[in-house]
């Protein structure tokens, strides 16, 4: 199957590099290519520049966001969650027509620094999920993965044997079974995904964010995640 991955950052590539090795055909999206493989700034991390990312996962396409959302049969939307819909904008509502679009952004405030705030708009009767799908109508976007470290998603038996929680949000059924045989293929067993209906979902999984962080800074690591206990 071939998979698209909207967005360069972190979390895109660690997405990218991990369906690589399950044997996915994938094509990671940017804004302007030439300006992607020009750029010599490392990353947040420290992580080095794009272009040297892509020469160690040659498997790995890249275009443009509209050339990555029409080569893909199933979209990752991995982008900046205050520009994932103008990112998805160009991407192309007819290139996201009829397709899975798994949403893994969070829309982050970092105007007034760390630890940065929900977007307004974006919070309690509202979520970026949400105006994902509200925007792309013909999209069957299911929200996963947002609450919890790059390094989790795709390996979860990095802690705890794996025992931990992922959420999942989406309107449609058989799109959140396909995420879910997917997310199995991550290291997600059945009882760790809790399904918590349909796309207003993401409200609570975007709000457990602050808490993320505040834990996050306490920790000074990411290699961390939440339980149910019942």
């Amino acid at each position: 199957m071939k998979i698209a991955i909207i967005g360069t950052g972190a979390v895109g590539k660690t997405i990218a590099s991990k369906l690589v090795e399950l044997s996915y055909n994938v094509m990671i999206g940017t804004r302007n290519v030439s300006e992607k493989m020009a750029s010599t700034e490392k990353d947040l991390y420290g992580n080095p520049p794009f272009s040297e990312w892509l020469k160690s996962n040659s498997k790995v396409r890249l275009g443009s966001f509209a050339e990555a959302a029409a080569f893909g049969e199933l979209v990752v939307n991995a982008t900046n969650g205050g520009n994932s819909v103008t990112a998805l904008i160009h991407a192309g509502a007819k290139n996201l027509a009829g397709k899975v679009l798994i949403d893994i952004a969070n829309p982050l405030d970092f105007s007034n620094g760390m630890p940065p705030r929900l977007l307004p708009g974006l919070n309690n009767t509202n979520s970026l999920g949400e105006e994902i799908q509200k925007t792309f109508p013909e999209t069957m976007v299911v929200k996963t993965l947002n609450t919890m470290w790059c390094g989790l998603m795709i390996n979860p038996n990095l802690i705890g044997k794996g025992d931990h929680i992922n959420f999942i949000s989406g309107n449609s059924e058989e799109a959140k079974t396909r995420v879910k045989k997917l997310l199995n293929e991550l290291g997600w067993p059945d009882k760790n995904i809790f399904d918590l209906g349909d796309i207003t979902g993401a409200r609570g999984t975007e709000a457990l964010l602050p808490v993320w962080l505040r834990v996050n800074g306490v920790l000074k690591t990411g290699a961390f995640n939440f339980r149910i206990v019942r």
